[in-house]
C-alpha cells in the first residue's frame, strides 16, 4: 500500500506529576526515575529511535527541565569521562543524546487527562500519522513494541494499537478492545471502551500504552468531551475512528511492565536487571537467597 505515509512523530506525554512515587517525585520527574542504568524517558526514547522515529514531541508540565537536560550534550562530563579512560561511561553518554532540532516540547498547564495531553501536541504532529508512547509502559524485548507495531502498520495502514489480556475482574483500570477478526498476533478493533466494569467489558483485551494513530483523531479531541474519570480520554476520540478507517491491535511479543505503580517498579527493575548481561546472574543470585530467607 504505496499510500500509508511513514510515522515520523512520536509523542510522550510527561506531563504527570508521579504522586504514587511521593517523595522521591517531589524533585524528580517520575521519567527521571532508573530502569537499570537509564531512566524510564530514555528506555522508550530509544525505543522510538530504533522504531525509524525521527521527532520527539514531549508534552511537558511544570518542574520538568530536567527531561530536556537529559538529553542535552553535557561537555564537562564527557571531557571529565575522556580524561580519566573511561570510555564505556562515555559511549553511554552520548548514546543518551537526542540529536540537534529532534526534540520539540509543548505545555499541558492542566491535568485534564491523556486525550487532552495529545491535543496539546497538536501544532507538532501536523497533519500526518504519529505515535504515542506513555513512559510507564515498558516492554523487554529483542525487537521494541514500536518496532512491531511500525511493521503492523505498513502492512495494514489506519490505526495501530498495542493490546494484550488482563484479568476480568481488572478491566475497569484499563482501555479495552471490542474484537473482531483475529489474523495471529493482528486483531481487528470493533470498538473501545475506557475503564469499563468487568460485567459490561466487551473482552479481556487491554490497551497498552503505544499507539500509531492517523491525525484525525485530533478533530475529535478538539471538542473536549469528559468521559471516565470526567478526564478527556484518548479511548473515546480513538473509538469514533473506527469504521472510518483501519484500526488494528497487536498483540506484541515481549514482558510489559506497569511502571505508573510501586509494584511494577520493583518488577521492571527485576526484569532488566535479569536480562542485563553483565548483572544479570548476579541478580538472579540475590532473588535466590532472598527467597531462600522467605
Amino acid at each position: 500500500m504505496n499510500d500509508i505515509k511513514p510515522v515520523r512523530k512520536a509523542v510522550f506525554p510527561v506531563a504527570g506529576l508521579g504522586t504514587r512515587f511521593l517523595p522521591a517525585t517531589k524533585v524528580m520527574p517520575k521519567e527521571m526515575l532508573p530502569i537499570g542504568d537509564r531512566p524510564l524517558i530514555q528506555h522508550v526514547y530509544e525505543e522510538a529511535r530504533d522504531a525509524g522515529i525521527e521527532e520527539f514531541i514531549f508534552v511537558t508540565g511544570r518542574h520538568k527541565n530536567m527531561l530536556q537536560e537529559h538529553f542535552d550534550y553535557q561537555p564537562e562530563l564527557m571531557k571529565t569521562l575522556k580524561t580519566r579512560g573511561k570510555d564505556d561511561m562515555l559511549e553511554k553518554v552520548r548514546d543518551s543524546e537526542m540529536p540537534e532540532g529532534k526534540l520539540f516540547t509543548t505545555r499541558q498547564a492542566k491535568p485534564l487527562g491523556l486525550g487532552h495531553a495529545i491535543w496539546c501536541a497538536r501544532k507538532l504532529i501536523g497533519d500526518e500519522p504519529f505515535a504515542i508512547i506513555l513512559p510507564d509502559d515498558l516492554v523487554l524485548n529483542d525487537t521494541g513494541c514500536l518496532s512491531q507495531m511500525v511493521e503492523t502498520y505498513n502492512e495494514k495502514g489506519g490505526n495501530v494499537i498495542a493490546v494484550k489480556d488482563v484479568p476480568r475482574e481488572e478491566t475497569n483500570k484499563y482501555g479495552i478492545v471490542d474484537i473482531g477478526k483475529e489474523d495471529g498476533k493482528i486483531i481487528e478493533v470493533k470498538g473501545l471502551v475506557e475503564k469499563p466494569d468487568a460485567d459490561k467489558a466487551p473482552s479481556t483485551t487491554s490497551v497498552v500504552g503505544r499507539y500509531i494513530l492517523q491525525p484525525e483523531v485530533l478533530d475529535y479531541l478538539a471538542a473536549f468531551e469528559t468521559g471516565a474519570g470526567n478526564e478527556i480520554q484518548l479511548t473515546d476520540s480513538m473509538a469514533k475512528l473506527i469504521g472510518s478507517q483501519a484500526f488494528h491491535g497487536l498483540k506484541f511479543d515481549g514482558k510489559h511492565y506497569d511502571c505508573g505503580s510501586r509494584l511494577g517498579f520493583i518488577e521492571a527493575n527485576i526484569g532488566y536487571g535479569l536480562a542485563d548481561k553483565k548483572i544479570g546472574a548476579q541478580v538472579k543470585e540475590i532473588i535466590k537467597d532472598y527467597s531462600s530467607n522467605d
